[in-house]
C-alpha cells in the first residue's frame, strides 16, 4: 500500500512510502516486523519475511520515500538532507500495523536503515510514549554506525567539507563510486542467488550525494552521543571486514568496517547484544550457507527470549 507524505521537502514533487506485507495462510497474531532497508535497497528478501512467519510474526516492509517502489520519475534515488524525515513515514506505517491488531512490533533494519531506526526509536520514547510501547524490540543487520574508511575521512574538517557541500549542493554526486563487486555476487545474472530488479537495486548501487552523506554523519554523530531505545537490540554483523574483492566479497563484509559496528553498538541504549556471524556478507541474511542459517540460528534463538517480555537476553 502507498503511504502518501505531501510534498517533499526537499523540492522534489510529491512523495510517497509503499508498505508491502507478506500474507501467510492462518496466521493469528499479535507479534508484527517492522522491515526497514539500507541505501541502494529495497524490500525484496521472502525468505526472510517466511522465517518470522514461521515464528508467528505478521511480516511488514517498508520503502522509504525514493527507494524501491517509491521511487519516481524525476526522483533522486534515496536522497534525503535529514535522516529525521523519515520518522514520518516510519510513524505512519507503525500505525497502520498497530490498526491491524497488532500490540507488539519488532522493529528490523539493515545498513543505513540501522541507523535511520534507532534514532527514530530514540525520539519515539522522548516524545511519543504511546507509541513507543508498541515497539519490543530492534534486530540490526550490519547497520552504518560510521564513516568507513581512513580515520582522516572522520575529522572535523572533512566533515565540515561534507556540510558546505551539502549546503551548497547537496544533490551533487561524490566523485567516488561504489564497487560493483558486492551487488555482482548477489544477483543471479552475475551468479549470486538473489533475483531482484536492478533498478531498484543497481549493481554498483546509486550515486552518493553530499546531502545525504552529511545528513548520514549528523544521524552518526547523535548516535555516538548515546541514545535510549528503550528496548532490547540483537545486532549481527560478519566477523570481519576486507577490501572489496573476488576472493573475499561472499565471506566478509566489503561495505561496512565491522568494527565500527562492534564500537557503537552500545550507544543503543536498554539491553543488547552483539553477534558476529563467521563468514557473512554484508547483508547477512543475503550470505552463502552456512553462515546465512548461522545468523537465522542467532535470530531464533533471541527471539526465544525476546517472546517472553523482560527476559531479553543482558548485553
Amino acid at each position: 500500500m502507498s503511504i502518501p507524505l505531501g510534498d517533499d521537502p526537499d523540492g522534489e514533487g510529491p512523495i510517497d512510502a509503499v508498505l508491502v506485507r507478506h500474507e501467510p495462510a492462518q496466521l493469528s497474531t499479535a507479534d508484527a516486523v517492522l522491515y526497514v532497508h539500507g541505501f541502494t535497497d529495497y524490500f525484496f528478501q521472502r525468505e526472510l519475511a517466511e522465517f518470522f512467519a514461521a515464528h508467528h510474526h505478521r511480516f511488514y516492509a517498508i520503502d522509504l520515500r525514493k527507494c524501491g517502489r517509491a521511487l519516481h520519475a524525476g526522483q533522486t534515488p534515496h536522497y534525503t538532507r535529514d535522516l529525521d524525515d523519515y520518522r514520518l513515514e516510519l510513524t505512519r506505517a507503525l500505525d497502520v500495523i498497530a490498526a491491524e491488531s497488532h500490540t507488539r512490533v519488532l522493529v528490523v533494519a539493515h545498513s543505513t536503515g540501522g541507523l535511520i531506526t534507532p534514532l527514530w526509536i530514540d525520539h519515539l520514547r522522548r516524545t511519543d510514549p504511546a507509541r513507543h510501547a508498541l515497539i519490543g524490540g530492534l534486530v540490526l543487520n550490519s547497520p552504518w554506525f560510521d564513516l568507513q574508511g581512513p580515520a582522516v575521512l572522520r575529522t572535523p574538517v572533512v566533515s565540515g567539507v561534507i556540510d558546505l557541500m551539502a549546503r551548497v549542493d547537496g544533490k551533487r554526486v561524490i566523485p567516488q563510486g561504489l564497487d560493483q563487486s558486492y551487488g555482482a555476487s548477489l544477483h543471479t545474472s552475475t551468479g549470486g542467488e538473489w533475483d531482484y530488479d536492478l533498478d531498484k537495486k543497481p549493481l554498483g548501487g546509486f550515486p552518493v550525494t553530499f546531502g545525504f552523506l552529511s545528513a548520514v554523519r549528523r544521524g552518526h554523530a547523535r548516535l555516538h552521543k548515546g541514545l535510549d531505545i528503550g528496548v532490547p537490540s540483537l545486532v549481527l554483523r560478519s566477523q570481519r571486514s576486507s577490501a572489496a574483492a573476488p576472493e573475499t566479497v561472499d565471506e566478509t563484509d566489503v561495505v561496512l568496517d565491522v568494527r565500527q559496528i562492534a564500537r557503537w553498538s552500545g550507544c543503543l541504549g536498554g539491553r543488547g547484544n552483539v553477534v558476529p556471524v563467521p563468514g557473512a556478507r554484508h547483508d547477512v541474511f543475503l550470505s552463502r550457507s552456512p553462515a546465512r542459517e548461522r545468523a537465522y540460528t542467532e535470530l531464533a534463538q533471541w527471539l526465544q527470549l525476546y517472546a517472553e517480555p523482560g527476559t531479553a537476553p543482558d548485553a
